[in-house]
């Protein structure tokens, strides 16, 4: 299988929110934003071999550190990257000017997840969320092009925004394998433990700490939509796919209350499919309006 056919399969098969905004790229731009994905994935899924496979954690950590090094080969002049990927993720940094503080940033997010930290507060989540996802933005911010520099914080806003919906989703599953991202100031407040969210305990006061969380999630999605440079509109369309579809996300699980212990909640193929192609309208009309204001 040739590199670009690992790539392109990796991000295919993963069928995630993401890969309806790639679809409204041309392909060069498509191409790269697949190269990065595919890293983001293949590094993510490193922290999961320790739950998964009891992978030592020693050992998860000498691949994060030799994917720095590659990482760090992609940026070299006469670097020649290892893996098929990072072959992959080397053209898109010398064909983009992807910051390498972004690609390393991602890696030191999963390092965070073999540590399996406890967040105290909000405030000490945030930057885990900086890492796995903000960063994630600001690399493909550089892959989309803007003008405008309030394209940065929103891309910092919209990853924060993202990465809580995330959490929402898979409190559950991620309890179970040993991470627990709520904060446990929230749940000592409102009499939730660890234990309740490893045994799926779906009570009053869980939905409390999770009415919470969501407003956290609903917030950043607000600070990003005021950020949005509205001059940028049509190259940020793919951002905005990924906006309005994990928007969607966190609409359906309050919807559901929080019933998130089960069948994990999605979004539909076809309501994603009719988001990206609002998106994509809205970003053509004349208003220039942020794609996610356009009623669905």
């Amino acid at each position: 299988m040739s590199r670009a056919d690992l790539v392109s399969r990796l991000t295919r098969r993963s069928r995630s929110n993401f890969y309806y905004a790639f679809l409204a790229l041309p392909r060069p731009r498509r191409k790269a934003l697949y190269a990065v994905y595919a890293f983001c994935r293949t590094v993510d899924d490193i922290a999961d071999l320790g739950p998964e496979q009891n992978v030592p954690a020693d050992a998860l950590r000498a691949q994060l550190d030799e994917w720095r090094r590659e990482v760090a080969r992609c940026y070299a002049g006469d670097g020649a990257p290892r893996h098929p990927i990072a072959q992959r993720l080397q053209a898109a940094v010398r064909a983009f000017p992807i910051p390498r503080e972004a690609l390393e940033a991602i890696i030191d997010g999963v390092a965070m997840d073999l540590d399996n930290l406890a967040y105290e507060t909000a405030a000490d989540l945030y930057p885990y969320c900086y890492r796995v996802a903000s960063a994630v933005g600001l690399a493909a911010i550089e892959i989309f092009g803007y003008t405008d520099a309030r394209a940065r914080e929103y891309a910092v806003n919209l990853g924060l925004a993202l990465q809580l919906t995330n959490i929402l989703r898979d409190v559950g599953a991620d309890a179970r394998s040993g991470r627990i991202y709520l904060p446990r100031a929230d749940l000592r407040e409102l009499g939730v433990t660890p234990d309740d969210l490893r045994a799926g305990r779906y009570t009053p006061a869980f939905v409390a700490v999770m009415e919470r969380q969501a407003a956290r999630a609903r917030d950043f999605y607000a600070r990003a939509r005021a950020a949005f440079p509205r001059a940028d509109g049509r190259s940020l369309v793919p951002a905005e796919i990924m906006g309005r579809i994990y928007f969607a996300l966190l609409q359906e699980i309050e919807a559901r209350r929080f019933q998130v212990f089960g069948e994990r909640v999605t979004v539909p193929a076809s309501r994603k499919m009719a988001i990206a192609l609002r998106c994509w309208l809205a970003a053509r009309l004349p208003v220039g309006a942020p794609a996610w204001r356009v009623a669905l």
